[in-house]
């Protein structure tokens, strides 16, 4: 019997220990945050685009294949090379015919990987992991510059004319690269081509919307928006900030991802420290928080704590009107894209945006993930990609998106 009791004894002291290391570790790597995730989409594993500027074709993918989770296929671990191929392509061709106007670099939109599935299909990473110069690491340094010499060469047009020779010649050069595209692979012990692959998941292309929202377009309707990686011109439908803030919520609770195009270069996005936050920087914006603690601060050193992300700190009131004046003066840009697959709440109840970045899972406390704070979504949100079935039913009424939908006939 008392062996039995040193064994418990020493049992309980294990679990004490266990638990009191964890704490420790999740207190340093939240830096003063703690989070609670109060739901979440189940998505596929983190992954890398390493020294790419693909984040667009990464975080679509993760968006895609979190759609084929929810639609109850199997887990997919699908090509981003794949759409960066033919999106290359695609731009060189505009890229020419606009003679040298249009946007041509490694970036790009949600829009971009959707259009490629509608024409070409998807084909797993297995079957095309787009690493054909003798790395396993992905790196685009020598396909881009390689790549944008061509396209400037081509334009000089020496006999006057363009030749019938560069565009399969500019093929050739990404072909080299990313390699040759499969016509028919294998799946899970089946033959595929890339649109076979697509057609027997289910998924349906049309079934998915890009919604922005700014004022200097009119509200429910579509129209060009004006961002340089937009190269394609295609069309986003325009909704006022909350009900675009609706939107998110309303998908998220209910079981869809979204996937997010935002400005990252703001002094408040600290991804090693795993949080993205919009500090409330003027005493006027505290109005909401504990105003004694800060105003008594002199705003050098309120403005350096605000920023030192040792823990949860007063944020802006974004509003349509502040939001846009940032997009205007492009203090807010369009510069990566990621996805967004939960709600989270910290140690105060300020609402979060559970977030899957693509940038491996070393440089994040919370492995490959971060944490979105409301203010920061509804300030550096360019356009989000979402199912039209997550649009609340009032808001998609106003798209006229109601018919797609099947409903009020």
């Amino acid at each position: 019997m008392k062996r039995l009791d040193i064994f418990f004894k020493f049992l309980l002291v294990s679990v004490l220990l266990l638990l009191i290391s964890g704490s420790i570790k999740s207190q340093n790597t939240s830096s003063g945050y703690t989070f609670t995730i109060t739901k979440q989409v189940k998505t596929t594993p983190v992954k890398n685009q390493q020294s790419t500027g693909t984040c667009w074709s990464f975080a679509t993918t993760s968006f895609i294949e979190t759609e084929l989770l929810r639609l109850g296929q199997p887990e997919f671990d699908l090509s981003e090379m794949y759409f960066v191929r033919y999106v290359y392509l695609d731009k060189a061709n505009l890229y020419i015919r606009f003679q040298g106007t249009n946007n041509f670099s490694e970036g790009g939109q949600a829009h971009d990987v959707l259009n490629v599935m509608r024409n070409y299909g998807i084909v797993t990473d297995d079957a095309y992991p787009g690493k054909n110069y003798g790395s396993n690491y992905h790196n685009h340094g020598e396909l881009e510059a390689n790549l944008k010499s061509f396209m400037e060469t081509t334009l000089k047009k020496e006999d006057g004319k363009l030749t019938t020779a560069w565009a399969p010649a500019f093929e050739a050069i990404v072909d080299t690269y990313l390699g040759k595209v499969p016509q028919e692979f294998n799946f899970n012990d089946k033959k595929y081509s890339p649109t076979s692959l697509l057609e027997s998941t289910g998924l349906k292309v049309d079934d998915y919307v890009e919604i922005t929202s700014f004022n200097h377009h009119p509200y429910y309707k579509q129209f060009i928006l004006e961002i340089p990686d937009n190269w394609h011109r295609d069309l986003y439908y325009n909704l006022p900030l909350d009900e675009l803030m609706q939107v998110i919520d309303n998908a998220l609770m209910n079981g869809y991802s979204v996937c997010w195009d935002g400005d990252v270069s703001e002094k408040g996005f600290a991804y090693k420290k795993g949080v993205a936050i919009i500090p409330a920087g003027k005493v006027e914006d505290l109005k909401n928080s504990d105003m004694s603690r800060w105003t008594e601060i002199p705003e050098k050193d309120r403005i350096s704590q605000m920023y030192n992300f040792n823990g949860p700190v007063p944020e802006l009131n974004v509003t349509q009107e502040n939001r846009q004046l940032n997009f205007d003066n492009q203090t807010s840009t369009d510069d990566h894209l990621m996805h967004l697959v939960g709600l989270a709440t910290d140690q105060n109840g300020t609402k979060y945006y559970y977030t899957k970045n693509s940038w491996g899972l070393d440089y994040s406390p919370y492995s490959g993930y971060l944490y979105m704070s409301e203010s920061y979504v509804r300030m550096k949100t360019i356009a989000i990609l979402i199912h039209k079935d997550a649009i609340p039913t009032e808001i998609a009424m106003k798209l006229g998106l109601i018919k797609i939908r099947g409903i009020g006939k």
